[in-house]
């Protein structure tokens, strides 16, 4: 039985203004290539840099949410390696003072250890030809403020792996230090991974750049199978960097890597040693947000959601405070117009929660709750969820009321009067109308009593068109069938 042993570095690009050390633009996404630079992120001779205040904060933030331990010292050092993109020739980076030290993230009941996280600046990108002659440089990306965090070998499985991603993702958003846009690679997965039959540790492979969760669980799952093959055939894993082909959901070679590369790291001259007091780090510390572990156990606690409607409201951070500001307005709904029970009380949450995460969350699709096209009030959603609840709509209705107050903004109420929505609750009418079908539809009744039920569901769609949908299915139902069965 093969143990297999990852570690990950992520590189997260930070949602600064400006760039790292000079006061660019950072936006590496500017449709035109290097607009965004100046002699400074350059490396032009004679220039100066200056550290980015914003970015430290953030990468400290950072740190306190995943408790790490904040050095009162920390430096910045010069990466020395060529590569195109790279226009110093030498990367600005922190080598043996980092921001950050130690902290963990629970995964699945599991504490995986961060070793560090680290800032530096990015890269430039290189763009390829398709004929492969030529390579194009655009360092508009160049000195973005860029955060790296590196985990001890504690995962141990695709799954795991993604879901530490995943969550940091969350973590990230919660804390607005990143948009950790995966696609235009605001963040970069790269996992390192061994297969072993001991305690020992195995030859360890690095896969690069992985750009998604799902290439992150398939990259892992494929590595592993890989170098099981590569073992039990009795041939040795060898030491590399591999890239992951999405299309053919394989890892290719890139290059062997024998031995660490000297990097030449040394103090960098230009920028001073940072020494971080008590109180800056303590003034970080405040601007920690509640946290999605939190809001799970929270959420749970507070208003009994079922697990999969939690992780909807924790993983999309604007619906779930959207949600709660829902609530409250019902709560005071509930003031204003009747006590209700507990269980009533969880009933009505549970109903808000569905309708939220179910036809609201489909009408929204990619659009964002907090955007300018976004008309829903929480106070007219809270009065849509009581007339439900109160069976003055029936759950046909709700979907057009709802399709109608997402165009216009409109509350439901005005939207139901104007249409002539009114819920139809007169039982004796309720009848007449079955009893009416029913004498229409002779075949279809006698279909029910030869045991096809699913005459019943064509029946009652005959009663919802005729109350053009203002009857109850449930009630309808249930009087069809006492009707069918002579009750």
């Amino acid at each position: 039985m093969y143990k297999s042993t990852i570690g990950l570095e992520i590189h997260i690009e930070l949602n600064t203004k400006s760039k790292m050390f000079c006061s660019c633009a950072n936006d590496s996404t500017k449709r035109y290539p290097n607009v965004n630079i100046c002699p400074i992120c350059m490396g032009h001779p004679g220039t100066l840099p200056s550290i980015n205040e914003e970015a430290v904060r953030k990468v400290i933030k950072t740190g306190l949410a995943l408790k790490c331990r904040i050095p009162s010292f920390s430096k910045f050092d010069r990466k020395n390696y060529f590569y195109p993109d790279l226009p110093k020739g030498y990367q600005i980076s922190q080598y043996d003072k980092p921001l950050c030290e130690g902290g963990c993230l629970n995964i699945g009941g599991k504490d995986i250890r961060i070793k560090r996280i680290h800032l530096e600046e990015d890269t430039g990108k290189l763009i390829h030809s398709e004929n492969k002659d030529y390579s194009l440089v655009d360092f508009n990306r160049a000195g973005i403020p860029l955060m790296e965090l590196v985990t001890e070998p504690d995962l141990n499985t695709a799954k795991q792996t993604r879901k530490f991603a995943e969550e940091l993702h969350i973590i990230l958003k919660y804390l607005g230090v990143s948009e950790a846009d995966m696609e235009k690679g605001q963040m970069r997965v790269e996992v390192n991974i061994s297969l072993s039959k001991n305690e020992l540790l195995g030859t360890k492979v690095e896969i690069k750049n992985l750009n998604s969760f799902r290439a992150v669980e398939k990259a892992v799952d494929y590595e592993i199978n890989r170098q099981k093959e590569v073992l039990e055939s009795n041939r040795k894993v060898i030491q590399e960097t591999r890239g992951w082909d999405d299309k053919k959901e394989i890892t290719l070679s890139q290059r062997e890597k024998e031995e660490a590369h000297d990097y030449r790291y040394f103090p960098e001259p230009d920028l001073p040693p940072l020494n971080l007091s008590a109180d800056f780090i303590a003034g970080v510390k405040t601007e920690i947000p509640e946290l999605p572990q939190r809001r799970r156990e929270r959420f749970l606690k507070e208003y009994s959601l079922d697990k999969e409607s939690i992780d909807i409201f924790v993983s999309n951070k604007d619906l779930g405070e959207y949600f709660e500001k829902v609530i409250s307005e019902l709560k005071n709904w509930i003031k204003e117009n009747k006590e209700l029970s507990e269980d009533e009380e969880k009933r009505l949450i549970k109903l808000a929660s569905n309708y939220t995460t179910s036809d609201l969350l489909g009408l929204l699709k990619n659009a964002s709750i907090e955007g300018e096209d976004f008309k829903i009030t929480a106070e007219n959603f809270a009065e849509f969820i009581a007339l439900i609840y109160e069976d003055k709509i029936s759950s046909k209705i709700a979907k057009a009321v709802l399709e109608e107050m997402f165009e216009t903004g409109r509350d439901p109420s005005h939207i139901i009067e104007e249409k002539g929505l009114v819920q139809l609750t007169d039982e004796s009418e309720i009848k007449r109308i079955i009893r009416e079908i029913i004498s229409n539809n002779l075949k279809a009744v006698e279909d029910y009593r030869r045991g096809k039920e699913n005459a019943v569901q064509f029946l009652i769609g005959q009663v919802m068109a005729a109350t053009r949908g203002t009857a109850s299915p449930e009630k309808v139902n249930q009087i069809l069938k006492d009707i069918l069965s002579g009750k």
